[in-house]
């Protein structure tokens, strides 16, 4: 702790006793709470504790998390690497992980409002940027004003190397102008926020997997690594197996900008590539339990981009499918981007709307066409399915009440 100030050292030891009651009391983990006393002392603390660190900063709407521990093991190679065991992205949660591992490494998954002044407090040695989509209008904003936001945020930092999705419109617009920047095509599967140019204002022209602003001289620059659905490509002809636990195409994606950010960090291709493989389970999601009868696969959606990926991993030999939807604040409120996500093609599999949200899932089950029947109880409408696999989609809160309620069960 030498380079931590004494007032530094004081918020670190009031924040250690306040996790510790936490736990004693039951409350959890108490990570949280920690960062949260430690920056009320010193609002500091998290540039102090950035200091001599090689960090890598992992943002997006989607697939941080994943993106996140992929990104971990592949810098394993490297040495120890702290980071964030519960997805907890943003200050005080960030602070948590970086006391409690004083390593030379770290992997830190950051929320897409908080990477500016993150950045400025770590001086990341590289930024994984994935990808940029509408989320909670009411927390998040508009998703051009996001964009420009992280544009001013990452200008601050011409040294950090950029690991950024070329598929995506505005990450690539972000990332542009920026003197180091390792392109890499890690897919968009969702275009409908990136319809004109972040730029002019002009429309986005796609001619297959390129893309072109009809408005301004900006276009899909050529990636440096790219996948398919068994290798991943990288430079100087490089090409390696790549296995994934993990379902979806979104995943090879999250996959190949985690082994480029291990990389220019001086991680050797193959091990990162290897370690980062071998992930299987992020907090619960794509693990599958035993419910009586019922194999049921748990799979995690939170905004629309989210929610059409989710959906295309969807088994379509499962016996069932609960889609769970609440509408507390962590999820938005607003359950008007129902309507933004295509459930048209489910035939054949028995779909169930459940959560406390489900009779406006079943309004829009109804318009899809899709035949469905409404269990409000996720657990009871999991029963409700034949035995066999099911898969089960649900929104923030609905998944966390579901584990909890899986846990109590055993």
């Amino acid at each position: 702790m030498a380079d931590i100030s004494v007032r530094g050292r004081l918020a670190l030891r009031a924040a250690a006793a306040a996790s510790w009651a936490s736990q004693k009391a039951g409350r959890g983990k108490g990570s949280m709470i920690g960062g949260l006393i430690a920056l009320r002392i010193d609002p500091t603390i998290m540039t102090q504790l950035g200091r001599g660190r090689r960090t890598v900063l992992i943002t997006g709407t989607n697939g941080k998390s994943t993106t996140t521990r992929m990104t971990t093991a592949a810098l394993g190679a490297l040495g120890p690497v702290a980071t964030q065991a519960d997805g907890a992205n943003m200050d005080a949660g960030i602070v948590a992980a970086l006391s409690a591992h004083r390593t030379a490494l770290a992997a830190i998954e950051v929320d897409e409002l908080h990477l500016p002044h993150v950045s400025d407090a770590l001086d990341p040695a590289a930024v994984v940027l994935l990808n940029l989509s509408r989320d909670q209008l009411d927390r998040v904003g508009e998703i051009n004003m996001i964009e420009r936001k992280l544009r001013a945020g990452m200008a601050r930092h011409p040294d950090a190397v950029l690991i950024a999705n070329c598929d995506d419109v505005l990450i690539t617009s972000i990332a542009y102008d920026h003197p180091h920047v390792v392109w890499v095509a890690a897919g968009s599967g969702w275009a409908a926020d990136a319809t004109s140019c972040p730029r002019s204002g002009e429309p986005i022209v796609w001619e297959g997997a390129h893309w072109r602003s009809t408005g301004a001289d900006f276009q899909r620059p050529e990636p440096d690594w790219w996948v398919d659905e068994g290798f991943l490509y990288g430079p100087d002809g490089l090409k390696l197996p790549l296995h994934l636990a993990l379902p979806g195409r979104a995943n090879r994606g999250n996959a190949a900008q985690a082994v480029a950010a291990a990389v220019a960090l001086g991680a050797e291709p193959e091990r990162a590539a290897d370690a980062a493989a071998t992930v299987r389970e992020i907090a619960g999601r794509y693990r599958s339990v035993q419910v009586g009868e019922h194999t049921a696969r748990l799979l995690l959606a939170k905004n629309p981009a989210g929610w059409q990926e989710a959906l295309s991993m969807i088994d379509p030999a499962a016996t069932g499918l609960v889609i769970a939807v609440n509408g507390q604040v962590p999820d938005g409120e607003d359950l008007s981007w129902l309507w933004d996500v295509r459930f048209e093609h489910f035939e054949g599999t028995q779909v169930v709307a459940a959560g406390e949200r489900a009779t406006d899932l079943a309004v829009r089950l109804t318009y899809a066409g899709v035949d469905h029947t409404t269990v409000a109880d996720p657990l009871r409408a999991i029963a409700s399915c034949p035995p066999g696999r099911v898969e089960v989609l649900a929104n923030y809160t609905a998944f966390r009440d579901l584990n909890r309620d899986l846990e109590a069960t055993r």
